[in-house]
């Protein structure tokens, strides 16, 4: 399991699991509780690159959001 720690957003963690290039697991702490669940449920069984790629870069407060730290969490995953 891999943790990430946000940066910027209301949401505290990412807890993400990605096998074979597909994401497996997806938990954003805290945050905006109905967003942050959703996002988490979409991105679940879907290619991680593809995940990434969609939701970087989206803005909510300042320069990030729970989706683009989500996108943050998934290339970190890969370093």
């Amino acid at each position: 399991m891999y943790h990430y720690q946000c940066k910027g957003t209301c949401s505290t963690s990412i807890d993400l699991e990605i096998q074979d290039g597909i994401i497996t697991y997806c938990k954003i702490n805290n945050g905006c509780r109905g967003n942050t669940q959703g996002v988490a449920k979409l991105a679940l069984g879907r290619k991680a690159d593809e995940v990434a790629e969609m939701l970087q870069g989206i803005p909510c407060r300042g320069n990030t959001s729970c989706p683009d730290q989500l996108s943050q969490a998934i290339r970190s995953y890969h370093d």
